[in-house]
């Protein structure tokens, strides 16, 4: 397992985008914070946003609708929960409003030595969609994101 905590983003495919990230947590609370509408603006975005939680319906069949809120203006992300398989597991399709296509993306939490590898699989319905994601600067402000999981995930943890 990667132990240098830090976010990984690779291409498998010339429509995927494969993440990976490893924090010091058991997948219990990776995956909670994943699910629960009360974590998710605690981290989820960079710092300088805010991230309003409109609608969370974990479930199969769900929808969910996240408000980001910064200086530059609001970003709406929104989607449908495909398959929640706690704590192992988690698909759903994602899109941001104003961004072509929508993206299947596929959340697996692997825990091992009290550590979980979060792997996240984007498959974009076409190229043109994968390339555009990659250039909306997604890869910064993910960092970003998951510094904060990482933060709100030791609080979490030392708290038990």
């Amino acid at each position: 397992m990667n132990q240098n905590n830090r976010t990984v983003i690779s291409l498998p495919s010339d429509r995927e985008i494969l993440i990976t990230r490893v924090f010091d947590a058991p997948r219990e609370l990776v995956f909670r914070a994943h699910t629960d509408p009360a974590l998710i603006p605690l981290w989820w975005g960079p710092g300088s946003t805010t991230t309003i939680v409109e609608k969370m319906d974990v479930r199969a069949g769900g929808k969910y609708c996240f408000v980001h809120r910064s200086e530059d203006g609001e970003y709406v992300f929104h989607g449908e929960f495909r398959e929640i398989v706690p704590p192992e597991r988690l698909v759903q399709t994602s899109e941001l409003e104003g961004m072509p296509g929508v993206v299947l993306e596929t959340i697996t939490f692997e825990e091992q030595d009290g550590k979980t590898m979060l792997t996240v699989l984007d498959l974009c319905a076409t190229v043109e969609d994968r390339d555009a994601i990659l250039a909306s600067g997604m890869e910064e402000g993910l960092s970003e994101t998951y510094n904060r999981l990482a933060d709100l995930l030791a609080e979490q943890d030392a708290a038990r």
